[in-house]
């Protein structure tokens, strides 16, 4: 088995680097077979089964990202009580974790078999696709069980200094991802329900290969079935930075509404290219996130083993290589812009609203990589109630306001492309100033 890493010592760059390649890669395969599943429903269901999926997306999405907040919350104390050195509480705090991902899973799936249909009701799903739709979200939320197991489990291995390991699993879950969509869809025509089938069964061969790794692990941390308990002593700093960062999450989700709601207004070219856009956009983001995560991890350990100051150099680290990686990234996809949106749309008038988009935006992406990476390193030192203020009164509440005020008198796509860089600047200062304040530079113990 792939030994755990311990990321309080060695040449950081190198550290955060090689740990943050692995995440890129993941983020990359589910990003594919998000695809593939767009791909299937699209050629071979036809619009009202796109529709269904479309209508449940909302759900889900929530969901999902208030159970990766929690993940993180797992993912934060493991490191840091990894980076202290207290095995026997990284043990405690691994069965928590599991068994939270369990109960969280069984309570979610019940919620939702029964509450599926007024669910989407109350999101005024069309009565032609309500049937399909809530079909397809009871087997989804079924699934949800394997979603969070897996969700905290890589966490949990991500949080030992091994991101290699979940993105090996990712890729193999991928694979039985893109085969199931044939089978269930192609072969057996199952229609709608195909595809949120082949979500079931990856996700829970996903799950199923990080708990067999987990019980295999080096023998300090393995699991065992039979004692994972829910440990209160580690259950509550779990919550205490899982919370925040799971409504973090969902409230950005809704915040987009917002966005969507203004982007709709500017007619159907405007919403194909915005689509576009935020596909175009994918090599410049997912490497400002993988890096994110490798700072909270890093900070996580480091804060546990004392080394603040190690944790201010790699935040230092992780910002220059960010910030190099997005100027190059950002400039060839503003040389190269046509052609990568001519990948997804061919129609001239939607490309060159996608051209306005990125030159509006992408010249500004490196300050992205300020708030995400400050953001994570506070996050990683068990403050998650900051970053979550900050980035819910900019991202959200700023932005919203913002769109309603420009688009009041810019009605243009760079309208709702500007929101973008003024709050992702303004996000970046408050994250700033908090740092530098240093009141997350506390010792935490668990």
């Amino acid at each position: 088995m792939k030994k755990n890493i311990n990321l309080t010592e060695g040449i950081i760059w190198k550290q955060v680097l090689f740990f943050a390649l692995p995440l890129i890669a993941a983020s990359i395969i589910q990003q594919l077979y998000n695809t593939v599943d767009l791909i299937f429903v699209g050629n071979y269901l036809g619009k009202e089964a796109a529709a269904a999926v479309g209508a449940s997306s909302l759900i889900v999405t929530c969901l999902v990202g208030f159970f990766t907040g929690m993940s993180v919350g797992s993912s934060v104390v493991i490191a840091n009580i990894f980076g202290s050195g207290k095995k026997g509480k990284v043990k405690d705090a691994i069965h928590t974790a599991i068994g939270l991902s369990f109960l969280g899973g069984i309570l979610l799936f019940i919620i939702g078999y029964i509450g599926a249909p007024y669910f989407l009701k109350w999101m005024d799903v069309p009565q032609e696709i309500l049937k399909s739709a809530v079909s397809y979200i009871r087997i989804y939320f079924f699934s949800l069980i394997s979603v969070i197991t897996y969700n905290m489990g890589s966490g949990i291995i991500r949080a030992m200094g091994n991101s290699k390991t979940p993105m090996y699993i990712q890729l193999i879950g991928g694979i039985v991802h893109v085969l199931m969509d044939a089978l269930f869809i192609v072969i057996f025509e199952n229609g709608v329900n195909g595809v949120a089938w082949a979500t079931f069964l990856s996700q829970t061969i996903n799950a199923l290969l990080i708990l067999y790794y987990l019980k295999h692990t080096e023998s300090e941390y393995r699991l065992k079935f039979k004692k994972i308990r829910i440990h209160k002593e580690v259950l509550l700093p779990i919550l205490k930075i899982g919370i925040p960062a799971g409504l973090q999450s969902i409230v950005i989700t809704l915040s987009n509404v917002f966005a969507q709601y203004h982007i709709n207004s500017l007619g159907v070219e405007a919403i194909v290219a915005f689509t576009a856009y935020f596909k175009v956009e994918l090599p410049i983001y997912l490497p400002i996130v993988a890096l994110g995560q490798a700072i909270t991890t890093f900070s996580g350990q480091n804060m546990g083993a004392g080394n603040i100051e190690r944790v201010k150099k790699g935040a230092k680290v992780c910002i220059l290589m960010g910030i190099g990686i997005t100027i190059v990234s950002s400039t060839l996809l503003l040389i190269f812009g046509r052609q990568a949106f001519g990948i997804f749309n061919h129609d001239r008038v939607v490309i060159d609203y996608g051209i306005r988009i990125i030159r509006t935006s992408f010249p500004f992406y490196w300050i992205y990589v300020i708030l995400e990476v400050l953001g994570d390193t506070i996050r990683g030192a068990g403050k998650a109630n900051p970053p979550m203020v900050i980035i819910l009164s900019n991202i959200c509440i700023l932005r919203i306001v913002l769109l309603f005020v420009i688009m009041a008198s810019y009605h243009d796509v760079r309208g709702v492309a500007i929101t973008y860089p003024i709050t992702w600047a303004t996000t970046a200062l408050c994250m700033l100033v908090y740092y530098l304040k240093g009141n997350w530079t506390k010792s935490l113990n668990y």
